[in-house]
């Protein structure tokens, strides 16, 4: 399985028919297994990128190629739930065969079990967050996509759920892709890290990550984002 993106460019027309670019030449292709992480300054075009990947935005110049039965899982910024139906009811939307032993292990291993029957108004952010990934977790994807997962998380809840990330894609040969705006983050779970510029968005570098993610020490975490940190700053600070 491999997935190749070969963007020249996205663009869109606004209000007043000025044209805003928001993408410009960007090409990278994944194998099954990698879990990339794109980073870059707030406002970049990195979930129109997403979006495009997935194929919920086919207004773009070039390509992507992937397998045509290829299996995605979203996870968009806001967790997107229901909020007339429940937990549960929103994971078996995506997926309605899942039986109930695969699904039990799922709201387990995400700590969710005490809450699929709860409505998401009853959630707490990190909560809902959690259940979002479980239903892109449920259609057991090939490529997993999450825009800011761990986003607006207390460091203690990004944490726990950066390590159950990490886990679930370790478990399938399956193409993982996040963006993220902490470096800590991108450096733990990333094998590829893919570095990005002010809109219109380009490449400004690809650092791959060679130390497997669960043998990466503090020692050697601290030792690569020192490497890669000095053209970061050099980016605005997020809005």
């Amino acid at each position: 399985m491999r997935l190749d993106v070969d963007i020249l460019g996205k663009a869109f027309e606004g209000a007043s028919g000025k044209r805003h670019e928001v993408l410009s030449e960007m090409h990278f292709s994944l194998a099954a297994g990698e879990v990339a992480v794109l980073f870059g300054p707030s406002g970049c075009g990195k979930s129109t990128l997403l979006r495009i990947i997935a194929g919920l935005d086919p207004d773009f110049e070039g390509t992507v190629s992937r397998p045509a039965d290829l299996r995605i899982g979203m996870v968009f910024q806001e967790p997107r739930l229901l909020p007339w139906r429940t937990v549960e009811d929103n994971v078996r939307l995506v997926t309605p065969p899942i039986d109930d032993t695969r699904l039990s292990a799922l709201f387990a291993a995400l700590d969710l079990s005490e809450h699929r029957h709860h409505f998401p108004g009853e959630l707490s952010l990190g909560l809902a967050r959690r259940v979002a990934l479980a239903r892109a977790l449920a259609v057991e994807p090939d490529l997993l996509i999450l825009d800011e997962p761990l986003a607006s998380l207390d460091d203690a809840l990004a944490g726990r759920m950066r390590d159950e990330i990490a886990g679930f894609a370790a478990q399938v040969s399956r193409i993982t892709i996040l963006v993220s705006h902490d470096l800590d983050d991108a450096v733990r779970l990333g094998d590829r890290l893919i570095f990005l510029s002010e809109r219109p968005a380009r490449i400004l570098r690809v650092v791959p990550i060679a130390t497997p993610r669960e043998a990466r020490s503090e020692t050697e975490i601290a030792r690569i984002k020192a490497e890669i940190a000095r053209p970061i700053n050099d980016w605005p600070q997020r809005a």
